[in-house]
């Protein structure tokens, strides 16, 4: 290992999908993040002080070998030893992967154990039914009726593994199937731990595709939620957290039917609401690290955590047809770009982008104006150099 340079930041080591937010969230924080995702855009380069792009694939995540090679080639390079490992998207999936990794890295955030036994449908939601805390109707074998059911794959993310029940499909022990609820999809960001759990509401909306009707969105804070609601929400996040034992960043997804809030699933690691929550100082990555500790966030949180009064973030993705992304004078309001070069292929995603406003409204608003604006930019400069395939 590299010998330590004179008071060089602590450095950590951060894998995932995109990992990106996580990054920059370090950076503010004061951390040099070693950074081992599946893009390697600009902003993640810009942000890492080591980085080692690995491609992943959406349903399986990570392979092993190779992710366990990259992070010790990042670790061995570091100014210093990393403090830790922290997970992004990708390993809900593979909780044995996440085990094997915590053999050879402490874990900032939830062990092997926790994230199978929120991920494990019969045990996840039979303990929602001891606690009295509602939820849809979730069964392991299909349903004889398939109206108005939905096929989840267990340890999924994004939205893109839900699908309408089909009448035929292959059988598949990584399945289980939920009662289909409309209503407003609100998330609760909660920062863990045995000392006490800070919290913050968003709501999300999808961005659906034939295949991919659920195919997550984007993300808006500022909420006015009423005051019941707001409480059954909170109220019901700290008790799961507390029977699950789940630590640092997570985050717990909720729809209101009907006026009656049921939950539908945990995250147990930091999501796409960095985005939206974080601040200039990085609090979140910062008390995330002390949570993971075991102690309380709240100390970090109180003292400097500012997030903007309502902010939106929301993805773009290549659906009007594969490209590859020209040199191009990037709005500041981007994140995620693609280097020069980048292949995106049809449907994925191609970039982030974000608003902040005084209201949640008026965010969302000027969040969806900007990805229609993006989408012409990138669209245009590529066609004029011939690089779009539909």
């Amino acid at each position: 290992m590299a010998s330590p340079e004179p008071s060089s930041p602590p450095t950590v080591l951060i894998a995932g999908f995109s990992g990106r937010s996580l990054a920059q969230s370090a950076r503010r924080a004061g951390y040099l993040p070693l950074v081992v995702d599946c893009f390697g855009d600009l902003d993640t380069r810009v942000a890492a002080h080591d980085f080692v792009c690995l491609p992943a694939r959406v349903q399986i995540g990570f392979t092993r070998r190779p992710l366990l090679d990259a992070l010790h080639a990042l670790a061995d390079r570091a100014p210093s030893a990393p403090i830790g490992l922290v997970l992004g998207g990708g390993f809900e999936c593979n909780p044995k992967l996440v085990a094997r990794l915590s053999e050879h890295f402490r874990l900032i955030g939830n062990s092997a154990e926790t994230i199978q036994r929120v991920k494990d449908p019969t045990v996840f939601f039979g303990t929602l039914a001891n606690l009295g805390i509602r939820h849809p109707q979730t069964e392991i074998k299909p349903p004889a009726d398939r109206t108005g059911w939905l096929m989840k794959r267990i340890g999924g993310s994004g939205g893109l593994h839900i699908h309408c029940c089909p009448e035929t499909f292959e059988p598949d022990a990584r399945r289980y199937f939920q009662r289909e609820h409309p209503g407003d999809a609100i998330s609760v960001l909660a920062v863990a731990s045995p000392r006490g759990t800070a919290v913050a509401l968003s709501r999300q909306w999808p961005s659906p595709r034939r295949r991919r009707p659920y195919r997550y969105g984007g993300a808006v804070s500022g909420l006015a939620v009423e005051a019941d609601l707001e409480a059954y929400l909170i109220d019901s996040a700290v008790t799961v957290v507390n029977a699950f034992g789940l630590t640092g960043l997570v985050s717990l997804d909720f729809v209101v039917h009907d006026g009656e809030p049921l939950l539908l699933e945990v995250n147990p690691r930091p999501g796409a609401t960095l985005d939206i929550f974080d601040d200039a100082s990085g609090s979140l990555f910062a008390s995330h690290v002390v949570a993971s500790a075991g102690d309380n966030p709240a100390a970090v949180l109180k003292d400097r955590w500012a997030p903007p009064r309502a902010a939106a973030a929301a993805y773009l993705y290549a659906d009007r047809g594969s490209l590859t992304v020209e040199a191009l004078d990037w709005p500041e309001w981007v994140a995620d770009r693609p280097a020069p070069g980048t292949v995106i292929a049809r449907g994925q995603p191609l970039a982030t982008v974000t608003a902040t406003a005084l209201t949640s409204r008026d965010a969302e608003r000027l969040c969806r104006e900007r990805l229609l604006a993006l989408a012409e930019l990138v669209y245009e400069g590529s066609k004029r150099e011939g690089h779009v395939r539909p």
